[in-house]
């Protein structure tokens, strides 16, 4: 028994890195996992669902219940089509989990208007448009009588918080000592 068995998660960015480690966290926890990944590079160029399927055949290797999802989380229709996924995969959804994003290490100083925007975009809108089409469905299931109790969870990059500039060194939180 699992501390999330019979609950439906959606996790998007779900392809590498934080987001597959989710992936593979909640259905290795009893989680039935919708595993979104657009399948761009690191600066968000192209798509490829190779990345999501990957994670998909692992979860089922390891005896779990996944489904890829290709949807672009920065289109509402893509959002849209994410969440339905989740629904007419498993039944119901009870967690997102936001965690697609895009890299554009710069510093504020060299960030073109452009990259901002990409950022913007990916991080922040996708965040958005996915929870907004969850939270339809939530308030429509919860009007039908059904009891979900729904989680959402956002993650960020500590590159967001304390930067790391390209081709120059990553740039640490300040440590306890220099903050006193």
């Amino acid at each position: 028994m699992g501390e999330l068995d019979a609950r439906v998660a959606v996790i998007t960015g779900a392809g590498r890195g934080i987001g597959r480690e989710h992936a593979l966290l909640f259905a290795a926890e009893g989680a039935k996992v919708v595993v979104n990944d657009l399948g761009g590079a690191a600066d968000g160029a192209g798509s490829d669902k190779t990345a999501a399927q990957a994670v998909v055949d692992e979860i089922k290797a390891a005896g779990g219940e996944a489904v890829a999802n290709g949807d672009d989380v920065t289109d509402p229709e893509g959002a849209a089509r994410l969440i339905q996924t989740a629904i007419d995969t498993f039944g119901e959804l009870h967690v997102l989990v936001n965690n697609a994003g895009i890299l554009r290490d710069r510093l504020v100083v060299g960030m073109s208007d452009s990259d901002f925007d990409d950022v913007i975009r990916v991080h922040l809108r996708g965040h958005f448009l996915t929870l907004r089409a969850a939270a339809q469905y939530w308030r429509a299931a919860h009007k039908e009588g059904k009891t979900l109790s729904p989680s959402v969870i956002n993650t960020a990059s500590t590159s967001g918080l304390f930067g790391q500039p390209l081709g120059g060194p990553t740039m640490a939180p300040p440590s306890p000592a220099s903050r006193r």
